[in-house]
């Protein structure tokens, strides 16, 4: 199959769980800087917008941060949190309809050694992008790139064909939203089973 990139009609789909288990296996890139990172998207949750208490915009909150997560679907909506890091999300569904993904860890693929120095760990390893922060400082997004299309050419994610089985897949509960009440439990977070990608154990399962 020939590598692509997703087209507006994929993030634009109306279920966003759907949208969080098919990003697996996808590969997320960034050309920021003129340096070209990239790598397999191997964790995500899904945030089900105005009905999802862990999500920015439950219940319609409408504020200058969460904004951009009611624009129509294909652009990235990126806020820092904790005084330090960033968190990168797919913005999905249509106009006024604020679902999203985070993008919790991939496997690098492309620009390592710059994903390495960005990190600050030569080493690599499994644990390089293993987390949303982490994924964000590997591949230089910050908040400049809130907002920014995935048609174009700083944000982008492609497929490659690769579909992974069912068994390959790992659903769990969502990480740091127990103010989520019961929707903390929701298995919302998607996990892809590789042998070099090393997930974060959550306390929920």
């Amino acid at each position: 199959m020939k590598v692509k990139k997703l087209s507006v009609s994929f993030y634009r789909q109306p279920d966003v769980i759907k949208i969080a288990k098919s990003l697996l296996g996808k590969y997320l890139f960034s050309n920021i800087g003129g340096k070209l990172c990239g790598g397999m998207i191997a964790e995500t949750e899904a945030y089900a917008g105005i009905i999802d208490r862990a999500s920015h915009a439950y219940n319609g909150r409408r504020t200058a941060r969460t904004e951009t997560m009611y624009r129509p679907g294909g652009i990235s909506y990126v806020y820092f949190t904790y005084g330090m890091h960033h968190l990168f999300n797919v913005v999905t569904a249509t106009k006024d309809v604020p679902h999203a993904v985070l993008i919790r860890g991939i496997i690098p693929a492309e620009g390592i050694e710059i994903q390495q120095t960005r990190r600050k760990t030569p080493s690599g390893g499994k644990q390089l992008a293993n987390g949303p922060a982490k994924v964000c400082q590997a591949l230089g997004i910050t908040l400049e790139q809130n907002g920014v299309s995935l048609l174009g050419n700083v944000l982008w994610i492609f497929d490659d064909g690769f579909i992974p089985a069912e068994n390959q897949i790992v659903a769990t509960a969502r990480i740091g939203v127990d103010y989520a009440g019961n929707d903390a439990l929701l298995p919302y977070r998607f996990i892809l089973k590789h042998p070099d990608y090393f997930p974060v154990k959550n306390k929920h399962t």
